[in-house]
């Protein structure tokens, strides 16, 4: 690591032969290569034999480093005894990637000049119309929202519910209609003491990377938006025997959020199970071949089961 490696871009979904031609002579000179990007470098279909190749390489060859794999299972065994099932929510209800998505939530100027500021970041960001982006369901449901989805869905205030989440926007006031519904509330932080943290809290990745695996050891996953982290998440847990991931199906909610004022709760929760039928995770939802492939690693999951 000391030695200057040789760096390569890789365009978006290069074929394998394009890793043959321009990464393997590299890798057979130098022994190792850094790749200056690494997602969604590889096509999404790609001969059966590399598909299944690639699963080997994705769920059994890349592996966390042991104290994150180490500290991800004990929060798992610390919800475990308080309870035996719970459900983790992706919550991504972070100011960046509000601001990313070019959403609004009612915030007023302040929102408005909190969310400029943070696009200032990225360069060559396109301008995105807040209305526009909720209608395509590109914005994240508020912490209240995703609560309310949940009560709908059949899960009451005894669920045990674990929060992977990073700073969140509007915080304490944000989060609190959906701990109000879910008592039993827990992030890393309330699992964990700083010291235990303390190796980690300076880098991002590694505290996703924490809950990354409490995600992935829950009963139910829940998404708020289709990120990566979602999306490889999703896969995961269809590849190593299903688990439910249930997605908000953002389009058709954001239209029942804003009129559930007008209707009772029964009506409310009759609606958005309707419009969440094909967003549950069921195990035949998703074709094969639809999706990115680290999301719907189809071609490695039997057809069959040999179970009588």
């Amino acid at each position: 690591m000391n030695t200057k490696l040789p760096s390569v871009a890789i365009p978006r979904r290069s074929s394998e032969n394009s890793f043959k031609d321009s990464i393997l002579p590299i890798l057979h000179k130098h022994k190792v290569v850094r790749l200056k990007k690494f997602d969604y470098r590889l096509a999404n279909r790609l001969e059966e034999n590399l598909q299944k190749l690639r699963c080997k390489v994705n769920y059994h060859a890349l592996q966390f480093t042991k104290s994150i794999k180490i500290m991800g299972t004990k929060l798992v065994e610390r919800l475990r005894q308080r309870n035996e099932r719970y459900i983790a929510l992706h919550l991504r209800f972070e100011p960046d990637m509000l601001a990313f998505t070019g959403c609004y939530y009612g915030g007023g100027e302040k929102e408005i000049n909190d969310m400029a500021k943070l696009r200032k970041q990225w360069k060559n960001i396109p301008h995105r119309n807040p209305e526009k982006a909720r209608r395509n369901g590109r914005c994240p449901l508020t912490p209240e929202e995703v609560g309310l989805m949940l009560r709908a869905l059949g899960y009451g205030s005894d669920t045990y519910l674990y929060v992977a989440s990073g700073e969140i926007y509007g915080g304490e006031t944000a989060l609190a209609p959906l701990k109000q519904m879910f008592p039993n509330f827990f992030t890393k932080d309330t699992l964990s003491t700083k010291d235990e943290l303390r190796p980690f809290s300076a880098y991002s990745s590694r505290l996703a990377a924490i809950d990354f695996v409490v995600c992935d050891q829950s009963d139910v996953f829940v998404t708020n938006n289709n990120g990566n982290m979602a999306r490889m998440l999703s896969g995961r847990r269809r590849y190593f025997g299903h688990k439910r991931t249930i997605r908000p199906n953002a389009k058709k909610l954001k239209t029942l959020f804003a009129s559930r004022q007008n209707m009772t709760f029964e009506v409310f929760k009759a609606k958005l199970k309707r419009y969440q039928k094909g967003f549950m995770g069921d195990p035949m939802e998703m074709r094969p071949g639809r999706g990115q492939f680290f999301e719907n690693p189809s071609a490695c999951i039997c057809k069959k089961s040999n179970r009588v």
